[in-house]
């Protein structure tokens, strides 16, 4: 098998991340990016020396990038024509429309949370039910906060099982440069339970899942509480272990410096990530206790990042590039160098 050819549609907060996510994998091809404007990314990429290959979305509206001298290669529909899939990162809505261009050239695609889940034939995480999107046409990923839950529950579900879980979300108001939700110095509570929890069952049915979740008026990352029943009885130490041992799952502690979400996005910076990004959650050490036979801990999703692993393997599983979620995984870890 050739690499695989790539293309994304939407180039905004997920879709250049995705684009970077594809770049760095030794087995696929971007072929290139489709938006419609002059976006502060879609500007970046024009001083970065057009890295990829930038087509127009809406081919009437092409002016609004050519004006501005960014060159463009061609249409989205060009640009379907040309891969085997594509990931579309567009604004909730819009992939559905799109999706009517993709069966007409019958390239697969897959779509990112904001969707309904109405729009894809599996909803997907690479790690909980890799196989059930082997060569599917149409995959939908969970949002950033349920595919770092379901890392968390998945990697305890799989040493001793997982009965239920309750959680709670402090969830970031917007991401880092949005000013759409305004400024404000309150917090909002959802009604429960949160889609998250919801979005959990539909992933992992045999988990009895409820949550809330609390809007907080801050930009890096969100913070999920849980508490596990587990099936078995499994200990702090034996927990911290099989936590440890999973690639996309970082521990951390409080005598370290991490302290919040802030310290783990100055950490990423530190590291020289580019924008900061990291695809790991965090796991505080701290946080695990017992009460009896349940668990509790805190994790970190750094929302902007932490849904690109999980999408590079449902490109493998939709390509039917490896059969089982153990290999695919494997894969897009070695490509995105995680650990």
């Amino acid at each position: 098998m050739g690499k695989i050819k790539v293309g994304v549609a939407g180039y905004g907060v997920i879709g250049q991340r995705l684009a970077d996510g594809v770049a760095a994998q030794g087995d696929m091809e971007l072929v290139g990016v489709a938006d419609v404007a002059p976006t502060l990314p879609v500007q970046a990429l024009y001083e970065r020396g057009m890295p990829y290959d930038l087509y127009t979305a809406v081919p009437e509206k092409i002016n609004l990038l050519t004006d501005k001298g960014i060159p463009v290669t061609g249409t989205l529909e060009d640009l379907v024509q040309k891969v085997d899939i594509m990931f579309d990162a567009t604004s909730a809505g819009i992939g559905a429309k799109n999706k009517e261009i993709y069966k007409k050239y019958n390239t697969k695609a897959i779509f990112q949370g904001g969707e309904s889940n109405d729009v894809a034939d599996v909803f997907f995480h690479g790690y909980a039910n890799y196989e059930k999107g082997l060569g599917v046409d149409y995959l939908k990923l969970t949002s950033c906060n349920t595919t770092g839950l379901i890392r968390a529950m998945d990697c305890i579900d799989k040493a001793v099982g997982v009965v239920k879980t309750a959680i709670t979300i402090i969830r970031r108001v917007a991401d880092p440069g949005d000013y759409h939700r305004g400024l404000t110095n309150a917090l909002q509570v959802d009604s429960a339970p949160s889609h998250q929890a919801l979005d959990l069952m539909t992933i992992m049915p045999h988990i009895d899942a409820t949550g809330i979740l609390v809007h907080t008026p801050v930009t890096h990352g969100h913070i999920i509480t849980a508490v596990v029943t587990p099936k078995e009885d499994i200990s702090k130490e034996e927990l911290l272990e099989i936590f440890e041992a999973h690639p996309r799952i970082r521990v951390v502690r409080l005598a370290d410096g991490f302290l919040g979400n802030a310290s783990l996005f100055k950490y990423a910076r530190d590291l020289g990530n580019p924008r900061g990004d990291m695809y790991e959650i965090a796991l505080w050490e701290d946080s695990i206790v017992k009460s009896g036979k349940d668990i509790m801990f805190a994790i970190n999703i750094p929302q902007e990042a932490v849904v690109i692993p999980e999408n590079i393997d449902a490109i493998r599983a939709a390509m039917n590039m490896q059969a089982t979620g153990e290999e695919g995984t494997a894969a897009t870890n070695k490509y995105l160098g995680m650990k």
